[in-house]
């Protein structure tokens, strides 16, 4: 019986999840190395996916992360082609940020069939991408514009629009590699319609973490900053061992 990812979601605080594009692991010794290193920093989940991965990569690497690691697999799909058995929940994205039809339900329904035969959670999630300073990936994979990082209201609009969809999460995302994250203001404001928040994108620092944190966000996902510098590992080793002492002195 796999674990139920949506109530783990809901109840982080502090959450941390490290973001593995199989796109830059297409051989198995880098990524076996990159996984034992996560593992030793025991973050919350290990989220998979990317806009430009093949279907051989994608699974190649969630195998892999299986065979070596116990931390609950996230699925974050950037295509329909992005699911498999092994993991234990999928992020059904909706771009909600953009009028795509692809990546607004058209990714969804050539993905049903087999989701149907998987066991593995689905989260309807309204993903909204934010204005991060660079043209994302997802950006143009998705051909869709971010939401400039002025317009709030519209951002928080968004967000409830998708509440009111029957949507679970929130995921905010400045996009890969962003020069800047999403800032506390924002958080603050989505975070108020009482649904779990995911940010991600342009984080490169304990401290924005934290930030993040305080702000309203149940996970912070991190991704490019350990790619650049796997000495970061190291820190969120330690900041998820502060976390973990808090969590035993509160109970």
């Amino acid at each position: 019986m796999k674990a139920n990812i949506l109530s783990l979601i809901k109840n982080q605080n502090k959450g941390v999840a490290v973001l593995i594009d199989p796109d830059k692991f297409k051989e198995k010794d880098p990524l076996i190395a990159f996984i034992k290193k996560i593992n030793g920093t025991a973050p919350d989940f290990i989220f998979i996916g990317g806009s430009t991965v093949s279907r051989n990569d994608f699974n190649q690497c969630v195998e892999l992360v299986k065979s070596i690691s116990k931390i609950p697999i996230v699925i974050f799909p950037g295509a329909a082609h992005q699911v498999h058995k092994d993991a234990d929940a999928i992020l059904f994205l909706s771009l909600l940020s953009g009028r795509n039809p692809d990546f607004l339900i058209g990714h969804h329904i050539q993905a049903v069939d087999e989701l149907m035969e998987m066991e593995i959670e689905v989260l309807p999630c309204a993903y909204l991408l934010i204005e991060g300073g660079k043209t994302s990936a997802v950006q143009y994979v998705t051909q869709t514009a971010p939401i400039p990082v002025d317009q709030i209201n519209i951002i928080r609009k968004t967000a409830l629009a998708g509440k009111f969809q029957g949507k679970k999460i929130i995921y905010l995302d400045a996009g890969s590699g962003a020069k800047n994250c999403i800032s506390a203001e924002i958080i603050k404001s989505v975070s108020s319609i009482g649904l779990p928040l995911i940010i991600g994108g342009g984080i490169r620092s304990i401290e924005g973490i934290n930030n993040a944190h305080k702000a309203g966000a149940n996970i912070v996902v991190i991704g490019n900053k350990i790619e650049d510098d796997i000495n970061f590992l190291k820190e969120l080793e330690q900041f998820n061992k502060m976390k973990a002492l808090e969590i035993l002195g509160s109970n």
